[in-house]
Parts: C-alpha cells; sequence; structure tokens
C-alpha cells in the first residue's frame, strides 16, 4: 500500500502547443506540475490533509492528480477546466471534484462547486468549504486547459 498523502495543492494551466500533446505540456507547465509524473486517482481527499499553496517536490517524483484537461483544435473556441475541493469535518475525508469543458472559467468553477455539493449531500457529510481552481484558454491553434489537486507527502 502506498502512503496516504498528508498534503494537497490545487493548480491550474492553460497553453498553446504544435500538437495535442505539446498543448498538454505546455498547460500542465503552466500549472507548476509538468516536470512530475501524475499518477491520475480518483477523487477522494484523505483525512486531515492540508491545503499547501506551493507544490514543492523534486523533479521526476510521481505525483498522485485528480485533474480535468481539455483540448481543442478549433481557433476562437473558449475551453476551460477546474477542481473543487470539497472539505468538511476535519477528521473525515473530503471530496475532489474535476470539470472540462467548452465554455468560460465562471461556468467551470460553477460546475465543480456544485459537484461537490451533491457528492457531500449525497455521502451524508456536512460541508465546510469548497475550494476552487479554475483557467479558461481562447484557442489559437491548438490549446490546452488543465485543473489538478496534487496529493503529496
Amino acid at each position: 500500500m502506498l502512503p496516504t498523502p498528508t498534503k494537497f495543492t490545487l493548480v491550474a494551466g492553460s497553453a498553446e502547443g504544435p500538437t495535442r500533446l505539446n498543448a498538454f505540456d505546455n498547460a500542465l507547465l503552466r500549472a507548476g506540475i509538468g516536470n512530475l509524473n501524475l499518477v491520475r486517482v480518483s477523487s477522494i481527499l484523505p483525512p486531515g490533509a492540508q491545503e499547501v499553496p506551493t507544490l514543492a517536490v523534486p523533479p521526476g517524483t510521481l505525483l498522485p492528480c485528480a485533474y480535468g484537461t481539455i483540448t481543442s483544435e478549433v481557433a476562437g473556441e473558449w475551453i476551460a477546466a477546474a477542481v473543487a475541493v470539497g472539505i468538511g469535518d476535519r477528521d473525515r475525508y473530503g471530496v475532489i471534484m474535476e470539470f472540462s469543458g467548452r465554455c468560460g472559467r465562471a461556468e467551470a468553477e460553477a460546475a465543480v462547486r456544485e459537484m461537490a455539493e451533491a457528492a457531500f449531500a449525497e455521502r451524508g457529510l456536512k460541508l465546510e468549504r469548497v475550494l476552487v481552481q479554475a483557467t479558461e484558454h481562447q484557442v489559437r491553434s491548438i490549446g490546452c486547459a488543465l485543473a489538478a489537486v496534487a496529493l503529496w507527502y
């Protein structure tokens, strides 16, 4: 079993690139997680995890992340990605929700906030607060928007 993360950081970034993969990589770089090995995880925040505003791990680290991403090749199109962390009682777990779509930042933020509220309601947990991080991007050639919650030690 892997150790349970004790910290989390919300990040987001958007960028262009000459290919879809380069646009994704550039968005990762803008978000501050481009030099890490992401391990995509589902959406539970460990009990007692502390929010840390700046990620501090060395390049090449295996980094558990819940993330939403979208890439588009439609010039002029607006794309957005957002994540939300629902936090309740400190001794319980929280939830992470991800969203990406062909919309603006405000719509993405509203969507993940609503998803976090619904996830807490379904679990019968009291929601204390919701943290949201989002980005939007107007595509020039090939663009990508990405938002993530990094879980680390």
